[in-house]
């Protein structure tokens, strides 16, 4: 996988879930929480316009509601007004500053941004919030955060630190994997590219990986048998159109 994680794909999960668990308290506050999830649904369908008015709309009804905020957030970032997505990614920590999914969505906001530091700052509270079940996904999503700063190092010890409370969460070796390759620790890598395959289903950014660190430690055949795994699984993926361009001989 990619240093560039896909936040907002999390994000959205993150809301959509909070979204289903919290209780209005009266009816007004409820149809601002429905409008919020018609939001989301409209957000995921790419009918921008509609989801802006259904924001619109849930904002005006339950503007404190943490959640409806998270969803205004996510629907202006979509919408490219990076300013209001940051003021409704604010508000919804403001609203519940012990909402470890507004502080795991502002971070993953941060770090979309090229705020790095502040994203980890809001993964590491995330972290460490007794509220938050999964503290591994905050320690990753810090990890990949400091991978897209060029922080290596930084990022191996917070993917290590997720790994020290999940042990086989794929996302965090797939990350590992990575920073390991891109540090020049090739044999390293191929162990995470192994345990991400052994509890998950094969993708072609795993694969591609795989074969990049087989060519790295020179193993010719292991190198041959990612590409073969990659364009027979994911013939019209991406990275089996690199793999090809690159086997593809030059003008003569």
């Amino acid at each position: 996988m990619s240093a560039r994680f896909a936040a907002a794909a999390l994000s959205l999960a993150l809301a959509a879930v909070a979204l289903a668990q919290s209780e209005a308290p009266d009816p007004i506050a409820e149809a601002g929480r429905i409008n919020a999830r018609l939001a989301m649904e409209y957000l995921k369908r790419g009918q921008l316009q509609t989801a802006q008015e259904k924001i619109d709309k849930a904002l005006q009804q339950n503007p404190k509601d943490v959640n409806v905020q998270l969803a205004a957030g996510l629907v202006f970032e979509r919408l490219k007004d990076t300013k209001q997505a940051e003021k409704h990614f604010r508000l919804a920590v403001r609203s519940d500053p012990n909402s470890p999914e507004a502080q795991n969505a502002l971070g993953s906001f941060f770090c979309r941004n090229k705020q790095q530091s502040k994203g980890e700052e809001m993964f590491i509270k995330a972290a460490a919030n007794q509220l938050y079940r999964t503290p591994f996904v905050a320690y990753t999503n810090a990890g990949v955060c400091a991978r897209s700063a060029g922080n290596l190092e930084q990022a191996e010890r917070y993917l290590r630190q997720a790994l020290s409370y999940q042990v086989d969460y794929p996302e965090t070796f797939a990350q590992l994997a990575g920073v390991s390759f891109d540090r020049g620790n090739h044999l390293q890598a191929r162990a995470f590219v192994e345990r991400f395959l052994a509890i998950a289903p094969a993708t072609p950014e795993m694969l591609l990986l795989g074969h990049k660190v087989e060519l790295a430690l020179k193993n010719d055949d292991g190198a041959a048998a990612f590409k073969e795994r990659l364009q027979k699984e994911f013939p019209n993926s991406e990275q089996a159109r690199a793999i090809d361009r690159q086997a593809a001989p030059g003008p003569g």
